[in-house]
């Protein structure tokens, strides 16, 4: 009898479902996106109920088309778009709109917290790991105590996707999250690794309304996926994706790196089993956590990279599809000077500024459609560079390599440029879908069906550091001069 293994890995743009087999290997996966909800005021939304039904959907296709058995399932993994923030009633029914983590409707709120109390935000990194900011969890539930109807968010739970789509799938049977999650809610202490009742009580959250934190590999309850499966399946890993990526990359000694190119990106080294607190403007959370073990990881994450690729297609309309972007930066002249500094919502790591705008500097009168889509592909590089710079300044340790995952690594011009700028080999590997390939191999290795021989599955397509330091050297001072200006 073959062994199986269910991945699901809800996204920003959409939800993905895999089959993994013994091997580790994807045997078919499916998608369903779901609406990107933006309003006048730039605020960022997803339906919760519309991602639930289309992660059942998904999951019932994938059973049906490879006809496996029930017999040959023997668990589930789940990985999320992180700091997505949902309330919800006991049914399981959404109270509103989950807020997106890029949106930063709540940085009023920071604004307000800091100035009352201009000591708040140091105790706030000092207690979670994390710089006080609107992308997180924290101020995106007290936006949603202070912006909805007196009592209407009584008795309610708050959680990120994972804790909705296991809440769900369990029929309400299992309120949780995992160590991952809980650590970039800037909710957790990450020193005692539970709850910290005084942020709790800063920010208006009531204990009751938040979920029991759990190893990333606990058992999370049983799913039959609506009734779907006679027999329930148990869902036996759960990792914010960036997290997940990294397990599945084989990033488990300390001082390796893997970059994930998706909407934003997440850039996360492994520092071990000892918290280190970043000096350089970067997160320090949860890497993952199995059998009573918890690994840490520090990280930068970028609000737009691929994002920037959309803005170029739907918003300026340079280009009809993301596959043309390539092309157009080849053809781009090599001296030209534009940089683009893509803040539409602030900049996150490791600048922190939430009143950022977006800007375009070095532009001369023969800067044409070619030369700002070369900008736009650069600025992901760019951004991703600066936050390399931070993980080696935070620790003393130089990076070799940069293992990579996420559509944009199929872009040769950027992963080239990636390599050129950080100095650092850029390794591009063979397989996709990480996210969802981590939490499978974690679920797989709690049911017994997967082993440590996993993670040497795939190939690797290697980028050497090719420009000249003068020349490196030349790029980083205009890229330095441009965040200045937009800051």
């Amino acid at each position: 009898m073959s062994k199986f293994i269910i991945g699901i890995d809800q996204s920003t743009q959409g939800t993905k479902a895999v089959l993994v087999n013994e091997s580790g290997r994807i045997v078919l996966r499916k998608d369903r996106p779901h609406r990107q909800i933006v309003n006048e005021s730039g605020w960022v939304s997803h339906d919760p109920e519309e991602i639930y039904q289309n992660t059942l959907e998904i999951v019932r296709e994938l059973i049906t088309e490879t006809g496996v058995s029930e017999e040959e399932l023997f668990g589930v993994g789940i990985s999320n778009q992180r700091e997505t923030t949902v309330a919800f009633g006991k049914d399981g029914k959404p109270a509103a709109d989950a807020i997106v983590w890029q949106c930063s409707r709540a940085k009023d709120i920071v604004t307000e917290m800091s100035e009352k109390d201009p000591s708040f935000a140091a105790a706030v990194e000092e207690k979670t790991g994390i710089p006080f900011s609107p992308f997180f969890p924290a101020a995106k539930m007290r936006w949603l105590l202070k912006n909805s109807p007196a009592g209407e968010m009584k008795d309610l739970h708050f959680g990120t996707i994972d804790t909705y789509l296991v809440y769900r799938l369990t029929d309400g049977r299992s309120f949780a999250t995992d160590y991952t999650n809980a650590s970039r809610t800037q909710l957790m202490n990450i020193h005692e690794l539970s709850w910290d009742r005084e942020l709790l009580d800063a920010f208006g959250i009531s204990r009751a309304s938040l979920p029991e934190i759990c190893d990333s590999n606990a058992c999370f309850g049983e799913t039959t996926f609506g009734g779907f499966l006679k027999k329930p399946l148990p869902v036996l890993s759960v990792m914010g994706d960036s997290h997940a990526a990294l397990y599945a990359q084989g990033c488990h000694e300390k001082g390796m790196v893997k970059t994930t190119y998706g909407t934003g990106s997440s850039i996360m080294m492994n520092i071990g089993a000892e918290f280190k607190k970043s000096a350089c403007g970067l997160a320090t959370s949860v890497a993952y956590a199995a059998d009573g073990n918890v690994y840490y990881g520090l990280e930068g994450n970028i609000n737009y990279t691929g994002a920037v690729i959309s803005w170029l297609k739907d918003q300026v309309k340079l280009i009809s599809s993301p596959a043309e972007v390539e092309p157009a930066a080849r053809a781009a002249n090599p001296e030209d000077t534009t940089i683009l500094v893509p803040a539409f919502t602030g900049l996150s790591a490791p600048h922190w500024a939430n009143d950022a705008k977006a800007t375009i500097t070095g532009m001369t009168r023969t800067t044409g459609k070619n030369e700002l889509c070369k900008a736009a592909l650069e600025s992901i590089a760019y951004q991703i560079t600066d936050i390399l710079f931070a993980m080696e300044k935070d620790t003393g340790l130089a990076i070799p390599e940069l293992r990579v995952d996420g559509g944009p690594t199929r872009n040769a011009y950027l992963m080239q440029f990636q390599a050129d700028l950080s100095g650092a080999c850029v390794s591009v590997p063979d397989m996709e879908e990480f996210s969802a390939l981590g939490v499978s191999y974690m679920a797989g290795q709690k049911a017994g069906v997967l082993n440590e021989s996993v993670f040497a599955n795939c190939s690797r397509t290697q980028y050497q550091p090719k420009m000249s330091p003068e020349e490196r050297e030349k790029k980083r001072a205009l890229w330095a001069d441009a965040i200045r200006r937009t800051l």
